[in-house]
This record gives structure tokens, sequence and C-alpha cells, in this order.
């Protein structure tokens, strides 16, 4: 029978940066925080999370002993500016389509499991930071995100992995508790430009720009557009302020030609104007939360990011966008960039589109025309 020592050495070996042990015992708080009005996570049933249900780790397992976290830090590489500045990083390293990085891992380390009589189960929907911290391998921060304890430098460019075990391991002393330092004046608050975060630990998750880049409901409200900046999928704000993150975001890290290539192809204006064929060969393997059904969502993203970036290049890419999608939503969001922009160039590529705009799209254009023309 393999010991809990045996099985921390089977994550070093398989590259995890940390793991640690829990009991089964339900997440009270957590359910407590779900039931709350407040919570603003009533949107998550719609993606078949069951996140009320899975704080009990036994509604997970029936037959659970033991909570197992394994600790995967994902910033591990020199990540292009071009990335950086407008995708989060944790999401540059998804494999949720593609299975080629940290699935396997996983996979390997349930088989270790298995092949030594344990078996072991997944679950989406447990609170994965809760029992991270109730398992030692972390603290929280007031950004709601989860810092390593002990590993990457105690930064939080990390994912919790957490599996439900029917064999008994002696749990760890937890680490429930936030973090921060108090010299820190929640730099991540003032931060986060569209005020998701609260303070105290508590998110509004509908208004946080990770959020309202891939699960947002139709067009982006108007207000949202300009402070949302440059970011067409997910956001790293909070994260990049973060004192508890500098010591790692200055770290020497390594090269990676991967990255290099999706820099290239993952720039605002191919997004635009792509095609079915190029998402799906080039995006979605590598961006799990929009399937082909939503490429729409990632064009007036990449729109939205082209009129924040304020460069007048971007115009004609923003006029093909305007007359040439089919869908209401970029249509809508290229011609606000196009006001966002401004000067007679897009001031132009407006008017010559508004005869035929009609509803919204009318509305969205009328108003832009003012922005470029510096009247609102």
């Amino acid at each position: 029978m393999i010991a809990k020592n045996d099985v921390i050495d089977k994550a070093r070996e398989l590259g995890f940066d940390d793991i640690g042990f829990t009991g089964v015992e339900p997440f009270d708080s957590q359910l407590a925080y779900l039931d709350n009005e407040n919570a603003h996570y009533d949107w998550t049933g719609t993606l078949g999370l069951t996140l009320r249900e899975s704080t009990d780790p036994l509604k997970v397992m029936e037959n659970g002993k033991s909570i197992i976290v394994l600790l995967h830090g994902y910033f591990t590489k020199k990540v292009p500016h071009s990335l950086s500045a407008n995708y989060g990083r944790c999401y540059l390293t998804d494999d949720r389509v593609t299975k080629d990085g940290l699935a396997l891992r996983i996979k390997a380390f349930r088989n270790y499991l298995r092949d030594n009589g344990i078996d072991s189960k997944l679950s989406k929907s447990m609170p994965d930071k809760l029992a991270a911290a109730r398992a030692g391998v972390g603290t929280f921060g007031k950004n709601c995100l989860l810092f390593a304890s002990r590993a990457v430098r105690g930064s939080s460019w990390i994912s919790p992995v957490v599996m439900v075990v029917d064999r008994e391991f002696e749990p760890d002393s937890p680490s429930v508790k936030t973090g921060c330092p108090d010299w820190c004046r929640s730099a991540c608050v003032a931060a986060c430009p569209t005020r998701a975060l609260a303070g105290n630990g508590k998110i509004d998750s509908t208004r946080c720009i990770s959020y309202l880049t891939y699960h947002g409901d139709g067009l982006t409200p108007l207000e949202l557009r300009e402070p949302m900046g440059m970011y067409i999928y997910g956001c790293d704000r909070c994260q990049n302020v973060c004192p508890r993150n500098q010591a790692w975001i200055s770290s020497d890290h390594h090269h990676d030609v991967m990255l290099d290539d999706m820099a290239e192809k993952f720039s605002a204006r191919k997004i635009l104007s792509m095609d079915r064929e190029y998402f799906v060969t080039h995006i979605w393997p590598r961006m799990f939360y929009m399937s082909p059904a939503d490429m729409w969502r990632w064009k007036m993203n990449a729109a939205r990011a082209l009129g924040n970036s304020l460069d007048p290049d971007s115009i004609p890419d923003l006029a093909r966008a305007l007359n040439n999608e089919e869908d209401e939503r970029v249509k809508c969001m290229s011609a606000w960039a196009l006001g966002r922009i401004g000067g007679q160039g897009a001031v132009a590529e407006l008017e010559k589109y508004l005869p035929v705009a009609r509803g919204n799209l009318r509305t969205e254009i009328e108003s832009a025309i003012k922005m470029a023309s510096g009247i609102i």
C-alpha cells in the first residue's frame, strides 16, 4: 500500500508545483457564500456547474475519504507583450481541447493512484480555492484569487486541481486565511477598471473582465467598453499590480516558441477578420470557453480592443467589419471602436454606412460619429 509520501513524490515527479491533503467535510462556508443574494454566481448554472451540490465532496464521490489538491503553475514562460496585453496568462496554456499538457499529467497522476488501488474523481464544480487552502497549499488574496503557500514564490499564477479519493490520508494543516500585506493598500481593488472587486475578498463576477469577455450576455454595455481596455479574453490586471506577484513576474522565465506563434495568430486584427476554419484551426484549440458558435463574441472583443488601442491604422479593419460582418453585435462594436479612435477617417467610414443602418446599429453609429467628432 502506498504511503502519503509516495503520492507526494509522484506529484513532484510529474511536475506539479505542490500537493496537499484535506478531509471530505462539507465546505459549509462556501455554501453560505453561494446562498448570499450578493454572490452573483447564478449564471454558472447555465454552464452545467453544480456549485452548491459540489460543496459536499461526498456528492462528488459517495465513498470519498480524502481530498488531494495538486498545484499547477501556469506562468512559467516568457509571454510576448502582445499576448499579455490582450489575454489572461492562464489561458495561454489551456489544453482542455487539445489535452496535450496539464491534462496528460493529471491523467498520469490518477493512473498512478488507480494502479495502487485508489479511485479518484474530479469535479469542475468543487470549491477548488477553498479546498487548496484547507489542504495548506494556498492562501487567499483580496483579489479573490489563490496564492501559493510554498510554490512559485508565493504568487497567484497557479491553478488548483482538486480530486476526491477513496483512501484516507492524514490531512495537512490548513491555511484558510487572507495572506495580503497591510501595506499593499488593496492595489488590486483600486486597479480593477470595471469595479468588479469590492474589497474584503468579495467580487461581483458578472463585472469581471474575464467573465465579460467570454460569458457576458450580448453586446458589451457601453459603460464597460472603455474600462475593459485591450483585453480580448481574460484579464490579469489585479494580478499584475499585486505586490505578492512581483517576485515571480520579475523571474527569468524561459522563451517559448509556441507563445511567439500565438502572438502572431491571436492578434486583434486577425481575430476580427477570421473565418470559421481559422478559428477552429488556430484559436479554439487554445481557448476553451467559446465554441465556434460564439465566434461573434471573439470578433466583438477584438473590435473593442482595436478601438481602445486608439490606433488609426485599425480604421480599415474596423470599417471592413462594419460593412461585411453578419452579426449585429460585431457591427455595433466596430462602429463604437471607430468612434473611439476618432478623426476624419473614422467619421467618413461611419457616415458611409449610416444610410443603410437600422435600429440599434444606427443608434450606435450616430453616437460613434458624435464621439469621433469630439461632440461627446
